[in-house]
């Protein structure tokens, strides 16, 4: 019996893309390059931010990322500005959290935003007391795809692993569930593809996140 969900947080929970480019593309036109349009975000993010930063470096041709020094403060500047710019839930995200809580599930998120910038996004979204715990980056735990943040949320919450969905966009996501040992489920409705999901051995899939609900392996909650 499932007893947990843990979800990622940009592109599953909330669309956060607008948050995200507005912030890089203001890093990159404070050192003089050329700002990207916000759909080449859904593969910049997804790793954290040094990563995002190093992607948007790369992309813009500084292959060895000499100018990461340059870039990752501004970034981080002005993320801590914008991280809640134009955020949203995805639709039926609310009804189906709501659902899985009234099944008697425990919600939690894994994101490797940053952890102040998670719980800000979190709280604006979808208030406080919905989710038994929100887990940022931050340095004490190992970043996605390691499984060390998600398998702290299950011992904190009390469950095995193997009682625990893992939802998530990416196939980072789908690598840090299944070296938890949970089962994942691949959001089909985030920034990725169902390829990506697909070669990273999602276990199970949904279209929306309202058919969440209707996985099989919930049949018996």
């Amino acid at each position: 019996m499932i007893q947990a969900a843990i979800f990622d947080l940009d592109g599953t929970l909330s669309f956060t893309l607008d948050s995200i480019a507005k912030s890089g593309n203001s890093a990159l036109e404070a050192i003089g390059l050329k700002p990207f349009e916000a759909d080449a975000y859904k593969y910049f993010c997804g790793d954290g931010p040094n990563e995002l930063v190093r992607r948007m470096l790369r992309a813009s041709g500084d292959t060895d990322c000499a100018r990461y020094d340059e870039l990752r403060p501004l970034y981080g500047k002005f993320f801590a500005e914008y991280a809640d710019y134009k955020v949203a839930p995805y639709d039926g995200m609310p009804e189906a959290l709501k659902a899985l809580n009234a099944k008697g599930i425990r919600l939690a998120i894994l994101s490797n935003k940053p952890h102040p910038q998670t719980v800000q996004v979190v709280e604006k979204l979808y208030g406080k007391g919905l989710f038994d715990m929100i887990q940022g980056q931050c340095a004490e735990i190992a970043r996605k795809p390691a499984p060390d943040g998600a398998l702290l949320i299950a011992r904190e919450l009390d469950v095995k692993p193997d009682e625990c969905l893992y939802v998530g966009d990416t196939g980072t996501d789908m690598q840090t569930g299944n070296s938890a040992g949970m089962h994942t489920v691949g959001a089909l409705w985030g920034y990725r593809t169902r390829e990506e999901l697909t070669e990273n051995h999602a276990e199970l899939f949904a279209d929306t996140p309202l058919d969440i609900l209707s996985l099989p392996i919930l049949s018996e909650n």
